[in-house]
């Protein structure tokens, strides 16, 4: 008589056959899902199975790291950061939408952005939580299904908008620094809200190949005379009948929403670089001219001084958000190639290992702008002082009744 370790041992082999068979990519997770419904309804008949090895080498360390994070460590890491994530995204629209900081353009686009990474942290905390909570049995039901596939098309939409979002905001930045004398035709408020307004259309457009790809797949296993029906999203008819339409979406999430982002902020990014520089360089040459001149247009020369050094914090601070999403985007972009180039299989069986570290960078991402603001945006510290600040000591100050009455 086998043992228990032994008989699930063998069960197992058999669910890699039965899943292998229907043409299912077989992890060792789907099979402990599976292995732990059957477990509750009844047992499975060990006989007559054949072990199937998986040898795919999605890379060695890299992927045993990312294995290990996704199973001790995403759950509580992914919740912190969401929840700190959408504090300081609502501190964000708080701020940015005084009507002091409204009436600049550039702080509109912010607080789109601040919109977009709030909401998809929003949407992420239930879904780690599903996915954490009762998981063997939730992911292969129907409605565990249909929620999955929501969550992919959700927050795939949601990061796009950022994407693009952050496009926007440095195109802005570029043209606001480089057609100074056009300011106020290029980067007009209507412009604005266009920009805005496309940064959340656009995506949708970019997204239809992803909608068309996967759908929700059963699989029927009989076992003992009870016929058990399993649901996954997978792959849908229309990608296996037709096979470039996979190739499609994958150069497309490769290419446009991932490699080409990059090289257009990478671009942009060098190019502000290079203006705070040049501008530094024109400060202290200015600062060597005659002293007499400098007398004769102190004012002038003061406001301008101030006017200059408040472009130059905007500047970094925005080279600085480029450079976190290049940081968190630039080796997705890589990944999606390599996947672009490699086709259906590589997808199949190294991209899904990765999921939940792409997942924690994009909203490590979005968590962390307020941080930003605060370090290197003087009127947003300004502001938040003057909503929060006087508010919290005005509490604490407050009389009480034994005060009043202390001679």
């Amino acid at each position: 008589m086998l043992s228990s370790d032994n008989n699930d041992t063998v069960i197992r082999l058999h669910i890699r056959t039965t899943l292998t068979a229907q043409g299912y990519n077989v992890t060792n997770g789907l099979v402990n899902q599976v292995l732990k419904i059957f477990k509750k309804n009844g047992q499975m008949d060990p006989n007559n199975t054949i072990y199937l090895n998986e040898t795919e080498d999605c890379g060695g360390r890299l992927k045993v790291f990312a294995t290990s994070y996704a199973s001790e460590y995403h759950f509580y890491c992914s919740v912190i950061i969401c929840v700190l994530g959408i504090v300081a995204n609502c501190l964000n629209i708080i701020v940015l939408t005084r009507k002091e900081m409204a009436a600049v353009p550039i702080n509109r686009i912010l607080t789109a952005l601040a919109w977009a990474d709030m909401l998809l942290m929003v949407e992420y905390i239930p879904f780690t939580i599903y996915d954490k909570v009762d998981s063997e049995e939730k992911a292969l039901s129907y409605r565990g299904a249909v929620y999955v596939l929501f969550h992919i098309h959700v927050t795939q939409f949601l990061h796009t908008t950022s994407i693009c979002l952050t496009l926007t905001l440095a195109i802005w930045r570029f043209l606001a620094i480089r057609f100074r004398e056009k300011n106020h035709v290029l980067c007009s408020p209507l412009r604005c809200t266009v920009g805005i307004a496309a940064s959340y259309v656009l995506p949708f457009l970019l997204c239809l190949p992803q909608y068309a790809t996967f759908k929700i797949e059963s699989i029927k296993i009989k076992e003992l005379g009870v016929i058990y029906t399993l649901y996954r999203v997978g792959l849908s008819d229309i990608v296996e009948n037709y096979k470039p339409l996979l190739k499609v979406n994958f150069w497309t999430y490769s290419i446009f929403l991932k490699l080409l982002p990059c090289v257009i902020l990478i671009v942009i990014s060098l190019w502000l670089i290079r203006t705070l520089f040049k501008a530094k360089r024109g400060r202290r040459v200015l600062k060597s001219y005659d002293s007499n001149l400098l007398m004769a247009n102190e004012q002038n020369a003061k406001k301008q001084s101030k006017y200059e050094k408040r472009a130059d914090r905007t500047t970094k601070m925005l080279v600085a958000i480029l450079f976190l999403f290049l940081l968190t985007e630039l080796p997705q972009g890589l990944f999606a190639l390599v996947i672009a180039l490699k086709g259906k299989e590589l997808f199949l069986t190294c991209y899904q290992h990765y999921g939940e570290i792409m997942d924690i960078c994009a909203i490590l991402n979005g968590s962390i702008n307020f941080i930003l603001y605060c370090c290197m945006n003087r009127m947003f510290r300004i502001t938040f002082g003057q909503l929060f600040r006087s508010k919290i000591l005005k509490r604490w100050t407050q009389p009480t009744n034994s005060d009043t009455f202390t001679v």
